[in-house]
């Protein structure tokens, strides 16, 4: 990805991950050694290394992840923090390890405590997880330490704009134009000591031109003084030889078509099913209880907005992993994906089994992306590169993407962006509940449910 974006005038930054996988309770493709993430860190390319989403490790003072922290420092580079919900002594632990900001605030209290205790926070508005609300008063009051992300926007949502809609937003809110834009320019390419020109004499024409400084409609992009986008239309058009991607970095699912069996449903001491409850616009999620005193596995139920959601490892054969989850509003189909942080399995929900299995196997048939089944039509989205990414360009990904948005909310749900929802619900470091290809997984209390 560096050599290939070398190839554009344009400038790249990127991070090292900091764990591959994020958990020891998910089965993942690969995995990172230490020593792996310091050469990455050693590289003029690699700015910072990316969020330490293992703050159980932080927090106990886990020997290799406290080295890659100082790996980190060694070289001079911020690292990314990911701790959302922690407040008290977890955050002056997390932060007194060297972890200087953090994005998953969606609290104004959360947020303020950790700048109070001396972190930047990424104000983030991603298409699931919208925290801009909560969390931009607190630019009036901490302006240099305030910056905005996005964190995981759908092609629709980049067709509308990115961080020019938060300026935008935030302007019309009445906070003050400078630090807005502070928040948005300056104050990342200080932090990770970009190579970005800063308007001074001398430095690298890296600018935009905007219609006016309340919508901040994009109308020019400058590069080291190249104009590179120019109303509306791009003029990186020389890309050198393009050459296709290598088979390695091409998706495999490394299984076959797919039944449930058997991995049982997991039920508290009382005989409840713990549900994973999604919330519209956030990452984390709530445990609802359900009383269904089944002698057998219970299937969807529609009524209570209660439906089966599964995830399967895709890397090696194996039980399928299946739970239950409340408000996609599904009356009937399914939807399914390979995009499913960070490990990156498949997970779907639906009403029935059918469903399921036609959605689920479609991504296996085609290599992965994300699918939609309404009983009689399926779509699919397809994403060759290791499930994630597309060779396509971005605008006509965006159309077939608006296309099967659609679609999923034709089946009775009523989130902002389904998809994106269903993308982090095998996320198991943001709490409460989450499912990994291993089974039901605590986010608070670090574990998984098993019977």
């Amino acid at each position: 990805m560096i050599e290939n974006g070398k190839k554009v005038p344009f400038k790249f930054y990127f991070g090292a991950p900091s764990c591959v996988p994020a958990t020891n309770f998910e089965t993942a493709g690969e995995s990172i050694t230490t020593e792996e993430i310091k050469e990455l860190l050693s590289r003029d390319e690699i700015h910072y290394l990316s969020e330490m989403m293992n703050f159980p490790g932080v927090l106990y003072n886990d020997a290799d992840v406290m080295k890659i922290i100082s790996i980190a420092h060694q070289y001079n580079k911020p690292v990314d923090g990911h701790a959302p919900g922690r407040r008290g002594e977890d955050v002056k632990k997390y932060i007194a390890a060297g972890i200087s900001t953090d994005h998953e605030c969606f609290t104004e209290e959360e947020a303020r405590e950790k700048l109070i205790s001396g972190m930047k926070i990424l104000i983030r508005e991603g298409s699931a997880a919208k925290n801009f609300e909560a969390l931009i008063p607190l630019i009036k009051e901490f302006p240099e330490k305030i910056m905005f992300c996005s964190d995981d926007k759908h092609p629709d949502s980049l067709l509308e704009g990115h961080i020019n809609i938060l300026c935008s937003r935030a302007v019309k809110k009445g906070y003050d134009l400078f630090d807005v834009l502070r928040a948005a320019s300056y104050n990342p390419a200080q932090h990770y000591k970009l190579n970005t020109g800063l308007l001074k004499p001398g430095d690298d024409a890296d600018l935009i031109l905007v219609n006016n400084l309340s919508d901040f409609t994009v109308l020019q992009t400058y590069i080291n003084g190249q104009l590179v986008f120019d109303n509306g239309k791009t003029l990186i058009t020389s890309i050198g030889e393009i050459k296709p991607i290598n088979k390695f970095n091409r998706s495999e699912i490394s299984i076959e078509e797919i039944r449930f069996n058997e991995k049982e449903i997991y039920r508290d001491s009382e005989g409840n099913i713990p549900v994973i409850e999604a919330i519209d616009g956030q990452l984390i999620t709530k445990k609802f209880l359900w009383q269904n005193n089944s002698q057998h596995d219970p299937e969807s139920d529609i009524n209570e907005d209660i439906l089966k959601m599964v995830v399967i490892n895709r890397y090696n054969p194996a039980p399928v992993a299946k739970a239950f989850i409340k408000n996609f509003g599904f009356k009937k189909g399914a939807i399914a994906s390979t995009i499913a942080h960070d490990s990156h399995n498949i997970v779907a929900v639906g009403v029935d089994d059918e469903s399921l299995f036609n959605a689920i196997n479609k991504l296996i048939a085609c290599g992965g992306g994300i699918s939609c089944t309404n009983g009689e039509t399926t779509k699919v989205l397809e994403l060759p590169v290791a499930g994630l990414m597309s060779f396509r360009d971005g605008f006509s990904i965006a159309g077939e993407y608006i296309e099967i948005d659609k679609m999923a909310k034709s089946l009775g749900s009523s989130l902002q962006s389904p998809f994106m929802t269903l993308s982090f619900m095998a996320l198991l470091v943001i709490p409460e509940l989450k499912l990994s290809d291993k089974g039901l997984f605590d986010g608070q209390n670090f574990r998984l449910l098993l019977r």
